[in-house]
């Protein structure tokens, strides 16, 4: 009866994890310089109320105010745009990306009490400030009591 001994290497399959692992990596980062992992984004919003007014301040450097559309239906706000890849630098010259570029369409559900129709936007900075007024009904008032001289 010929009986073999295998030798045991508890570092044997660690050797073949870490293989793949560096093959997975390789992989993720080999597609970094496509256009394709540029593309998606959405621009960071701040969203806040006063009194008389919804205010909703976006993010959008490089984006040129040409390329930013905004929408009201329905009672929805839409803002969409574009940030195109600066081609003025070769890509290979590019030793970091980190910001996204592409498209981008965020909307946001507005309450009965915006008025749709005064709605304004204003852009500066690469910032998008849209203006959204409430209605006159929907502000809050001061209710006067009246007092009776009555019996």
């Amino acid at each position: 009866m010929a009986t073999s001994v295998i030798r045991w290497d508890p570092f044997r399959n660690l050797t073949s994890l870490q293989d793949q692992m560096n093959r997975l990596f390789e992989s993720s980062f080999r597609g970094h310089t496509d256009e394709s992992a540029l593309t998606t984004w959405a621009p960071s919003v701040d969203i806040y109320e006063t009194e008389n007014e919804l205010v909703l301040k976006a993010d959008l450097p490089d984006v040129p105010e040409k390329d930013i559309d905004i929408h009201v239906e329905n009672n929805m706000l839409t803002i969409r745009g574009e940030r195109k890849f600066e081609q003025k630098v070769k890509e290979e010259n590019y030793l970091r990306v980190e910001r996204a570029f592409g498209s981008f369409s965020r909307s946001f559900s507005l309450p009965n009490t915006v008025d749709t129709d005064a709605i304004r936007a204003e852009y500066k900075n690469g910032v998008l400030t849209v203006i959204m007024p409430k209605r006159a009904e929907s502000k809050p008032k001061q209710v006067k009591i009246s007092t009776s001289h009555g019996n």
